[in-house]
């Protein structure tokens, strides 16, 4: 009887585990959507305007309310005892957060220290070090994420935030090869979850996969392909800052190797081009027209002209800055031939005066249809009158009369002929429309 009292008792204990076992809550597993909080959170807080000061100064503030609220402060300045976040604390999702924004103020501070290195060379080791930190928290979150509290989603986007902040790391110490094998694989992982996402969440995914193609090109090239020259060129007409800066040095850098536009054939003149601002405009300008044929409508090719002419604004001035320390074009008398420097400049102004005209006829164009839009009952074509036709057509003509007046063609009678011809057409056209303003 004892025996067969113990057994049941053993029985009841068992049920009663299995019991417990059953109604136990299963472990939370979180979803951490890195890329969107980090966007979200670089666009509201100051890079929005390159700001990285501020932001930096935002990612501070969010680690210490983090830690505050999920208890792993670290003491004070007097009594600091370091805390790292484990997995043992994965409670929360929220923890994630602390070594996410502990790498995005490092990484914001680097980016601080790359503009301010313009001046003061000396900042580029201590970016190199943000850098590295980086690195070391972002892998302090890959590790985190890795675990089973994490669904696939979040250890995707940990596995292409690691290496797209590694790609940068290497980027910045020109090791070229390592950072396009991190910046390929960043790229691959976020083309993979667009693919994978709904299609409300793809535009932030897809939009990542086109800012990483521009330094994966300047990777390619600097490893030796040279076929990344002609995406280099498109990708120009929408680099910006630094982009634009190293797109620059980089095209000039091909152009040299190839011997290319070293020299330009204008008018019977052989032009030497030295400055390399100026070649790297001249290429870019080279390359317009085919991505003048790619845009999709009037506004896109205007927006692409505007581009070109402060581009070349800024190498006219570089062309007068060395005018300015060359002797030659002060000594010269009526009748003697121009410099080299005079002919480039004198180029330089052509191409200003025909890509203006360009993008005027574009915003003849433009008008014109708003007028009908008005005409048929349109709402769009209320905004534009006949006059801004006839103002347009002024400024065609003051171009051209412009370009009669560039130093070295003054004598160029076939030339001079072309800019006449022209002109009367364009008198004509801006008579036409006076008669359409009185009507």
């Amino acid at each position: 009887m004892v025996v067969q009292e113990d057994t049941s008792v053993e029985i009841k204990i068992e049920n009663h585990e299995e019991f417990v076992d059953s109604h136990a809550e299963p472990e939370p597993v979180f979803t951490v959507e890195i890329l969107k909080i980090i966007k979200d959170a670089q666009q509201q807080h100051g890079l929005r305007h390159s700001d990285y000061q501020r932001y930096r100064g935002y990612c501070s503030r969010r680690i210490r309310r983090l830690r505050k609220v999920l208890h792993v402060t670290q003491g004070d300045k007097r009594h600091f005892k370091r805390k790292d976040v484990t997995e043992a604390m994965l409670k929360d999702e929220r923890y994630l957060y602390i070594p996410l924004m502990m790498a995005e103020r490092a990484w914001s501070y680097a980016m601080q220290l790359r503009q301010e290195a313009n001046t003061e060379p000396r900042k580029k080791f201590h970016l190199i070090s943000r850098l590295r930190k980086a690195t070391t928290y972002s892998l302090q979150l890959q590790t985190l994420c890795e675990s089973n509290k994490c669904d696939a989603r979040t250890k995707l986007e940990a596995q292409a935030y690691v290496a797209w902040i590694h790609g940068s790391l290497h980027f910045e110490l020109q090791l070229w090869k390592p950072a396009m094998e991190n910046l390929k694989k960043a790229q691959m992982v976020y083309e993979k979850l667009a693919l994978a996402l709904p299609e409300g969440e793809q535009l932030l995914y897809r939009s990542r996969v086109e800012e990483l193609s521009p330094s994966l090109r300047f990777c390619a090239y600097n490893i030796g392909d040279e076929s990344a020259i002609d995406d280099l060129l498109q990708m120009r007409s929408h680099a910006q800052g630094d982009l634009l800066a190293n797109l620059d040095a980089l095209m000039v850098q091909t152009q040299r190797r190839s011997e290319v536009l070293c020299d330009i054939e204008w008018h019977g003149h052989i032009v030497p081009v030295r400055p390399e601002p100026v070649r790297g405009f001249l290429l870019s300008e080279q390359q317009l027209d085919t991505s003048l044929g790619r845009a999709a409508d009037n506004a896109a090719k205007i927006t692409l002209l505007e581009t070109l002419l402060m581009d070349c604004k800024d190498a006219i001035a570089t062309v007068k800055d060395e005018l300015k320390t060359d002797p030659s074009p002060k000594n010269r008398t009526a009748g003697t031939a121009l410099s080299s420097l005079q002919h480039l400049l004198s180029y330089l102004m052509h191409i200003r005066l025909t890509r203006t005209i360009h993008r005027n006829l574009l915003m003849v164009e433009s008008a014109q249809a708003a007028l009908s839009e008005k005409n048929e009952g349109g709402g769009e074509g209320r905004r534009t009158r006949p006059q801004d036709l006839t103002r347009l057509y002024e400024i065609i003509l003051q171009n051209y009369g412009e370009l009669q007046q560039l130093p070295g063609l003054e004598d160029d009678l076939k030339y001079q002929q072309e800019i006449e011809t022209k002109t009367k057409a364009y008198r004509a056209f801006r008579y036409s429309s006076r008669i359409c303003c009185l009507l």
